[in-house]
């Protein structure tokens, strides 16, 4: 497993570490942030710290998953983004995939970082992981994050459930990625 830091033009996504812990709660016990992640808000730093711990472990497992992204400027966290390796969960008929995904905290919304950190993300596992397909999940109320995945050229596919919640599945092959993105 090597270290992730991927510099975009306002922003440095690298691997989750410890002293992310602050950021990761302030963000994950937001109701705002997860309005549209089934309302399951955390609770505890100590919920933040097994989160950040199953990422890591998710780096060693399959050398990806979420990074921490920080405002360039700064050098503050600011939310996670990347891709997912997902062997534990069956969606929309699919098992053992890859989707890209992100969560800022909210004074950071509405500045394309979830944009440009994904479009990083999408480079790196097209381009470094040769990665074949790449999906990706929104619930269909969603409007930022559905906007997000088609501005990154991933395709509408269909709508299915989770857990009773309409949501959308997109994707993005890397044939079509290669004829699209520079």
């Amino acid at each position: 497993m090597h270290s992730i830091n991927i510099k975009t033009n306002n922003l440095i996504l690298r691997d989750l570490r410890d002293d992310d812990l602050e950021g990761m709660f302030e963000m994950d016990s937001n109701p705002l942030v997860h309005k549209y992640l089934g309302k399951k808000t955390l609770k505890s730093i100590s919920e933040s710290k097994k989160q950040i711990e199953s990422i890591q472990e998710q780096y060693k497992k399959y050398g990806i998953g979420r990074w921490a992204v920080l405002l360039k400027s700064t050098n503050k966290f600011i939310g996670w983004s990347g891709l997912k390796f997902n062997t534990d969960i069956t969606l929309n008929h699919h098992t053992h995939f890859y989707d890209i995904g992100y969560r800022f905290i909210p004074r950071y919304w509405g500045n394309g970082f979830a944009t440009e950190s994904a479009s990083a993300a999408l480079n790196f596992g097209f381009k470094e992981l040769n990665i074949k397909t790449i999906y990706g999940i929104a619930e269909c109320n969603n409007k930022a994050s559905n906007k997000v995945l088609t501005k990154l050229g991933l395709r509408f596919i269909n709508q299915f459930l989770i857990d009773s919640i309409a949501a959308n599945w997109y994707e993005l092959n890397n044939k079509d990625y290669e004829t699209t993105m520079p």
